[in-house]
């Protein structure tokens, strides 16, 4: 696998709206990753996006496929790095990714810490009033890592595996269960013991678990 693009980005208003947002991202070459992501990127909104278990995000091109096929009008408007997403890696996607898996990129190496939460500003940009809720629903919502190695990242540089903790939780599977509304104590069990979960994702889960025998 190699590293097919990077995209990093500006706080620029969202119109109509007067609120700033980073999701607009152009690509580079190549960047530097510290422990909070891409060097010169903006995150905007930390309820969703940055800190520590939210420094890359990358995106699938299986999951910018399923949003076109669902919605015309976004042919040739969602493409590579128009979802705010950081890394574009073609192998990649939300079967074949698990939560916890490692991945040296360059000189950097990160950990899948949990799912992509999207928000509302995806149906702004893309002026669609329920793409948001789509790429929830579908679990196409991409992934997020955590920097465990600093360094540098450029546009061909391989993508390698190098370790895989929970080979039964991929990211696919890991949404299925969280967007399920009756999930069961052992299927929320299988996601709170992943190695590498971000911890409030891990809490938040730990008190679902607890309130089915509350």
């Amino acid at each position: 696998m190699d590293v097919q693009g990077l995209y990093r980005g500006k706080a620029k208003i969202l119109k109509p709206s007067s609120e700033y947002t980073g999701i607009f991202k152009h690509p580079v070459s190549c960047v530097e990753v510290d422990e909070l992501g891409i060097v010169g990127d903006v995150q905007v909104d930390k309820r969703y996006h940055g800190g520590p278990d939210k420094a890359l995000h990358q995106y699938s091109l299986p999951s910018y496929r399923r949003i076109t096929e669902a919605y015309a009008a976004l042919n040739g408007v969602a493409v590579a790095g128009s979802i705010g997403e950081n890394i574009t890696i073609a192998e990649m996607s939300e079967a074949t990714v698990c939560l916890g898996d490692q991945y040296r990129f360059g000189s950097v190496l990160v950990q899948v810490s949990e799912p992509r939460r999207p928000c509302w500003k995806i149906n702004a940009v893309f002026k669609q009033s329920d793409l948001t809720e789509f790429i929830a629903r579908e679990g196409i919502t991409g992934w997020y890592y955590r920097v465990l190695e600093v360094g540098e990242i450029t546009v061909g540089d391989s993508a390698e595996l190098v370790e895989r903790p929970n080979p039964q939780v991929n990211i696919e599977s890991f949404n299925r269960i969280l967007n399920c509304t009756e999930s069961s104590r052992s299927e929320l069990s299988s996601l709170i013991e992943c190695v590498g979960l971000a911890t409030y994702l891990r809490e938040r889960l730990e008190k679902r678990r607890a309130e089915l025998h509350a």
